[in-house]
């Protein structure tokens, strides 16, 4: 189900500062959803679309940390 975060819920949840969250949905390095407001922007967040981001960003760490200890165990195996 696609339930819908304001941004102060959204940054709740990511556990970050409701400013970060803004400013991250600015740059569009997090999904979110502008909506038109007459003096400033609303952001608004799907709680999946937030889940897919962190899977992805923690599947891409676990990869990269592999890829870091075999070069960390290839160097030391050249080292001996």
């Amino acid at each position: 189900m696609n339930e819908w975060l304001t941004l102060n819920e959204a940054a709740a949840y990511l556990k970050i500062q409701p400013r970060t969250l803004a400013l991250w949905a600015r740059q569009k390095k997090v999904p979110a959803h502008r909506l038109s407001g007459i003096r400033r922007c609303i952001w608004r967040f799907l709680r999946n679309e937030l889940d897919a981001m962190l899977f992805v960003s923690s599947a891409g760490s676990a990869d990269k940390g592999a890829a870091n200890e075999s070069t960390a165990t290839h160097w030391w195996v050249c080292a001996l």
